[in-house]
């Protein structure tokens, strides 16, 4: 009896609140919890290209045999031409297909703990699945508190100053673009000094690399990366086309692994092919096809581009619109216009955004991280008048 020695492992927050807003019966109800792009009506849909993709695929491919532990190479090949471009010769780059961003980051952090590294630092707060998922691989994450919710700034210098204290051979994780959950980025002197404080210390970089386009533009949201990945002679970058490309239950993503030179990403390659043989033996192949279809035909490519811009101009529209808001009691939520991506986080306390769900059936994370895709106009002018009632109330 072996399975009683375990003890139950509490409910997934966010998967708790899933569950609340489903059954919550009230007409108005808002979902700012689940962290998909959600169009005015409140739909996820299908991009136009994708399902132009999908549908060539279904008349073309020939197999469904597997791939390999690499997966679909061409699609490998299109995303590291797309998202690292000319920012590192790309014999020092390798990579392959894993099952979302999460698949990434788990075979990067056991690449990590392969490699002997002990710890990861991490800015505070981050991704609530960051430091669980190292700590599994049996890599530590320490923490470095590094943003100001009130103002919605991230605290450069805190964040250095926390690095200061990594030993050579540590990791540093980065988002690469439009942060989850605060939304804030550096900006391009800020990345600049993190690369040179990175390399000069000798640490490894980590780049999570999310939502590419859904901030200031495809290109633009690729620069911290890649003046992070010009300047250290490693790293390693796990990304996610479950956002920008729209497929979340397909699991869609890659890890690239920046190496000093050829014969060192050989070496690498082959300890992550062994790590990804051991943990899914081969990746799920659907939602990397339709990507490496889409990548390889400048006209879908093109359809693709637009769609991700119409999504980025809605976030913007989003974001500002909330942040008309002003201030109401301690919030300023001009603030989040600072901001981009989905995601914003606000300093409400935990008995405030439960007031917030009795109250008014709107859904967050305890937290405050808000899904800024969860809104339309109108749900907008909700939480606006919901947040002036808990003010009114006096709900701390």
């Amino acid at each position: 009896m072996r399975f009683a020695t375990l003890t139950r492992q509490p409910d997934d927050p966010l998967l708790r609140i899933i569950g609340q807003h489903a059954a919550d019966p009230r007409a108005r109800k808002i979902d700012l919890g689940v962290g998909v792009f959600r169009d005015e009506e409140g739909r996820t849909p299908v991009m136009t290209a994708v399902k132009a993709a999908e549908t060539r695929l279904l008349s073309e491919q020939s197999s469904k045999s597997y791939l390999g532990p690499e997966g679909d190479t061409g699609f490998v090949r299109a995303l590291a031409k797309l998202v690292v471009g000319d920012a590192v010769a790309s014999d020092r780059v390798v990579g392959l297909q894993t099952p979302g961003g999460t698949g990434a980051l788990r075979l990067a952090a056991e690449l990590l703990a392969r490699a002997g590294v002990a710890r990861i630092w991490i800015g505070s707060p981050s991704w609530a699945n960051h430091a669980p998922l190292f700590r599994q691989a049996g890599v530590e994450p320490a923490m470095i508190p590094c943003f100001d919710l009130g103002t919605q700034t991230f605290d450069l210098d805190g964040f250095l100053t926390g690095l200061n204290a990594a030993d050579s051979g540590d990791a540093v994780l980065l988002h690469g673009c439009c942060h989850n959950p605060i939304g804030i980025d550096p900006n391009a002197a800020g990345w600049s000094v993190i690369a040179s404080h990175i390399a000069e210390r000798g640490l490894l970089p980590v780049v999570d690399l999310a939502y590419q386009g859904l901030g200031d533009g495809f290109d633009e949201d690729a620069a911290g990366a890649r003046t992070i990945l010009s300047t250290v002679p490693e790293a390693l970058l796990a990304y996610s086309c479950d956002k920008n490309f729209g497929l979340y239950r397909e699991r869609t993503g890659a890890l690239f692994a920046i190496t000093p030179d050829r014969d060192s990403g050989a070496t690498v390659f082959s300890n992550l092919l062994g790590l990804a043989r051991a943990n899914w033996s081969m990746p799920p192949d659907h939602g990397a096809a339709i990507v490496r279809i889409i990548l390889e035909d400048e006209a879908l490519t093109a359809q693709w581009r637009d769609e991700l811009e119409t999504m980025r101009r809605r976030l913007e529209g989003l974001r500002a619109a909330l942040a008309a808001g002003g201030r109401i009691g301690a919030i300023d939520l001009s603030a989040v216009a600072h901001g981009k991506g989905m995601f914003a986080t606000l300093p409400l306390s935990p008995a405030q955004v439960e007031w917030l769900r009795d109250r008014h059936a709107i859904y967050m994370a305890g937290s405050g991280r808000i899904n800024i895709a969860g809104f339309n106009l109108a749900a907008i002018a909700t939480f606006h008048d919901a947040l002036r009632d808990m003010v009114a109330n006096a709900v701390v």
